[in-house]
């Protein structure tokens, strides 16, 4: 577990003592589609939160130029990756979405950072979370998963009921042999980029059997032996609120990841299921909040003056907030509410 001494509130953080390299946020953008709009409002929110450390976002040569500007306007580094493909006999097995994401394994080769915290573009940080650059080296740091959701069905653990979030409900039968090794979330994890990881992640890659779960199985397998868990609430995944809401205090919570189905905040409609709850519309709404502050926009320090507020988005207007939120019922306060 994350170190419960660290004081989470000291906003000026000085970078780790333990490495003479810079750190910084990563995360992957690829295609020219709406999820753009996630890494603005990412970048957004680590500016509310007063990080000191920098967003790159590693991008693939289909993100077209007007999305890579409206990033570099909103003070990220942009960094272009070719694609990483996996081998052919496993395109037709992952879900066609995951597949893109193993270009993410080329966020290794950034060694000019000696750490950085890897995160999805769908998740936003509503706390401070420098000081997980302080974390020792040589370990994999990553918020544990949940196995209840259909997307876990060809599981052994969603087909009995086991999940690690609650292992007492549940027990793994003994006939089952050994129990599953502890399985991490890959939407947001403490690495250290290194040569000599990188070409073994990408030579593993290729002598991978397939799996559903892509780049997400594969880091798994990969980071077995040193995959340190953290507590949830640096990898809140929206699952959790109605999965095991005994286990989430929504007031702790510094990283939400809108992962489940409908929950993007950019294309929220309230339609899918569990959409219409008050603790996601209240999430989702905190995500606008930050996404349309104009005052978030980042102030380039060479331009002068305080520099010249960038649109958020690549059109240069005002996102809307989706007719569904503006309901005044939606509580403000991050209360969890009950299943």
């Amino acid at each position: 577990m994350a170190p419960a001494a660290v004081d989470h509130h000291h906003h000026h953080h000085t970078p780790p003592s333990n490495s003479k390299k810079k750190a910084a946020y990563v995360t992957f953008l690829a295609g020219n589609g709406d999820y753009v709009k996630g890494v603005v409002g990412l970048a957004k929110g680590l500016r509310k939160v007063n990080s000191t450390y920098p967003l790159v976002v590693a991008v693939l040569p289909d993100v077209p130029e007007d999305h890579r500007r409206a990033l570099e306007a909103q003070g990220c580094v942009v960094k272009e990756i070719e694609p990483v493909y996996p081998p052919e006999s496993q395109t037709e097995f992952a879900m066609a979405y995951y597949v893109i994401n193993y270009s993410k394994l080329r966020i290794w080769e950034f060694v000019e950072y000696g750490k950085m915290i890897y995160l999805d573009g769908d998740i936003q940080v509503f706390d401070n979370i420098d000081h997980l650059f302080d974390l020792p080296n040589g370990r994999f740091y990553a918020v544990m998963d949940c196995f209840c959701e259909k997307t876990w069905s060809h599981t052994p653990q969603y087909q009995i009921g086991y999940c690690q979030q609650c292992p007492e409900k549940v027990q793994w039968p003994a006939e089952m042999g050994p129990k599953p090794s502890l399985f991490f979330n890959a939407g947001m994890f403490v690495f250290e980029p290194d040569m000599n990881t990188y070409h073994d992640l990408l030579q593993t890659l290729k002598v991978t059997p397939p799996t559903p779960f892509a780049e997400q199985d594969f880091l798994n397998v990969y980071f077995r032996d040193i995959y340190e868990p953290i507590p949830l609430d640096y990898n809140l995944v929206l699952a959790m609120l109605w999965r095991h809401p005994e286990n989430v205090d929504l007031e702790k919570v510094k990283v939400v990841h809108y992962c489940a189905a409908g929950s993007k905040p950019w294309r929220y409609t309230g339609k899918e299921e569990n959409m219409q709850r008050e603790d996601i519309k209240m999430l989702v709404k905190k995500w606008w909040d930050i996404y349309n502050d104009k005052s978030l926009d980042y102030k380039n320090p060479n331009l002068g003056g305080g520099g010249r507020p960038v649109a958020a988005t690549g059109n240069g207007g005002e996102m809307g907030l989706p007719a569904v939120l503006s309901d005044p019922k939606v509580p403000a306060v991050c209360a969890p509410s009950a299943a």
